[in-house]
């Protein structure tokens, strides 16, 4: 009998075991079909992308000192982030293909972004003029050399320039600002006066442009690796200032001129001083007209010392105080905005950089012939501009009476 139950119990036990290891087996198959369907239900992680900075540059099987070629981005292509490395990421091309790039050689989707708030914002701002890249170099997100870049510009690319800003020159490395002088006054009686404190000499300003290139891309450009596209049949007579912009009026029609095209093109430019910072576009007018009897150009039209700001409206339209029926007598027209008297200096935002003027005056002329007249409304006087050097009195003095001779 006591063997019997002996037995018993064992087999008893057994079941409970193998109970025992069957709840455990469901239990672990129920959790692991649990992770299964969460797993499945779990959304994926948004994809990454970063954008070729580089002008071209190859994708690496692997990060190591000898490595094979799986592909090859030029500047702006879109790449998808696979893995991130200490230095590198492991990123594919819309193409497919696979390899490993410097992190340096690319940008985040924040500055693309930020190029597109760009694009979007300025599309529908007028061209103030024409510009030509004068060497490889990038656009900028904002004016400064420290600001982001991405969009690479090839030498000779054309330009559409939209607006300019000035913003302070960064200093070299290892430099800094300099501080105010202040120095001890003398004074004739042997006592030391009180201290004067000179103001440390302004920075040196830099001049950027908000340009739009062929393909619609629009960023900051620094303005000395760009130069404003002028005919080179006016450039000789830029008398050492710089041509910020140059319009065709009109043209002119002269068979034995020595061109190839006979229809000679009228100039509108505006011109500045090669200087960095101006608070103004540009401080000079000129038209040149075309002189058909001598085949050449002539100064039609100059205006100087004034504060003007782009854009320059050129258009086909009648003088609207003569007397001509509506439609009639249109003539090739010019205008631009000066700065007016009444207005305060202008100051470069400090932190933009950009240069909006208070109130201003608008200049409107006409064409007639080879003679440039002002349009004013008949019993108007003309507004009085600003000028960015003192003018001098008009009015001459007197000269004295001569002796007569006895």
């Amino acid at each position: 009998m006591e063997l019997r139950a002996i037995l018993s119990l064992r087999q008893t036990g057994k079941v409970v075991n193998t109970a025992r290891s069957v709840v455990l087996g469901l239990g672990l198959a129920f959790s692991l079909a649990l992770a299964t369907g969460c797993s499945r239900l779990r959304p994926k992680p948004p994809a990454q992308y970063v954008y070729v900075t580089a002008k071209q540059t190859y994708l690496r099987d692997r990060v190591a000192a000898v490595s094979n070629r799986t592909g090859t981005v030029a500047n702006g292509d879109k790449l998808e982030v696979l893995e991130r490395g200490r230095r590198f990421l492991k990123v594919k091309t819309p193409k497919g293909d696979q390899g490993w790039i410097e992190e340096k050689a690319v940008a985040t989707q924040d500055i693309f972004d930020q190029f597109e708030t760009l694009k979007q914002q300025h599309k529908d701002d007028p061209t103030v003029a024409s510009g030509v890249v004068r060497d490889d170099v990038y656009m900028h997100t904002a004016p400064g050399r420290d600001t982001e870049r991405l969009f690479r510009l090839a030498e000779g690319d054309k330009l559409k320039l939209l607006r300019r800003a000035t913003v302070p020159k960064p200093l070299p490395p290892g430099q800094r600002a300099p501080k105010p002088a202040i120095t001890a006054a003398d004074s004739k009686s042997g006592v030391k006066e009180a201290a004067v404190t000179e103001a440390p000499p302004p920075p040196v300003m830099e001049d950027w442009w908000l340009v739009r290139d062929s393909r619609g891309d629009t960023g900051w450009l620094y303005s000395r690796m760009m130069d404003v596209d002028v005919p080179d049949a006016i450039t000789r007579y830029s008398e050492g200032q710089r041509i910020v912009g140059a319009y065709v009026l009109t043209t002119v029609n002269d068979a034995d001129a020595p061109q190839d095209d006979k229809n000679i093109p009228v100039y509108v430019t505006v011109v500045s001083p090669y200087k960095a910072g101006l608070p103004y576009d540009f401080d000079q007018v000129r038209v040149f007209t075309w002189n058909v009897k001598k085949h050449r150009y002539e100064t039609g039209f100059r205006e100087r010392n004034i504060e003007g700001y782009l854009p320059v409206e050129i258009k086909m339209a009648a003088d609207p105080y003569s007397k001509a029926p509506a439609g009639m007598a249109a003539a090739p027209t010019f205008s631009y905005r000066v700065l007016s008297a009444e207005a305060p200096p202008v100051i470069p935002d400090p932190v933009t950089g950009a240069i909006v003027p208070g109130k201003t005056n608008l200049k409107t002329y006409r064409l007639e012939g080879n003679l440039v007249r002002r349009v004013i409304e008949p019993g108007t006087t003309a507004p009085m501009d600003a000028h960015p050097e003192p003018v001098a009195d008009k009015k001459k003095k007197a000269a004295p009476a001569k002796k007569k001779r006895r």
